[in-house]
């Protein structure tokens, strides 16, 4: 469990660096997620603690809402000014995360599927 919990503190704090040193312009947790991936797919074995932190991580998602949440209040003129530009950007973006959400799941699926027939994977 602590392996897995550094493993992703690990991947998240190399994002970080590489966004600050190299000037990445990709958000740093973005840049830490495709180092896992990577990972992931170099050192391919069963992680039952990484998929156990993973999924408490996924169950209490709503939790990290919160201080965005708290946040947005202190912001109520920038909300008046801007708010129908941030609903449209907020359910463009949504709509579009979750079709590159299905579209990269059903990838993987595709990936495992082969994995388990004794496919290559690619």
């Amino acid at each position: 469990m602590l392996g897995a919990i550094a493993l992703l503190l690990s991947c998240q704090l190399a994002g970080e660096i590489i966004h600050r040193v190299a000037g990445v312009p990709l958000p740093a947790p973005v840049i830490g997620m495709l180092l896992l991936i990577g990972w992931l797919a170099l050192y391919r074995k069963e992680r039952p603690g990484l998929e156990a932190v993973s999924a408490w991580l996924a169950a209490h998602l709503a939790i990290m809402f919160v201080p965005s949440a708290v946040g947005l209040i202190d912001q109520g003129e920038i909300l008046k000014q801007y708010g129908a530009g941030l609903l449209v950007a907020v359910t463009v973006s949504t709509f579009l995360t979750m079709i590159v959400t299905v579209l990269v799941f059903r990838w993987a699926m595709r990936f495992v599927k082969d994995e388990k027939h004794g496919g290559s994977g690619a």
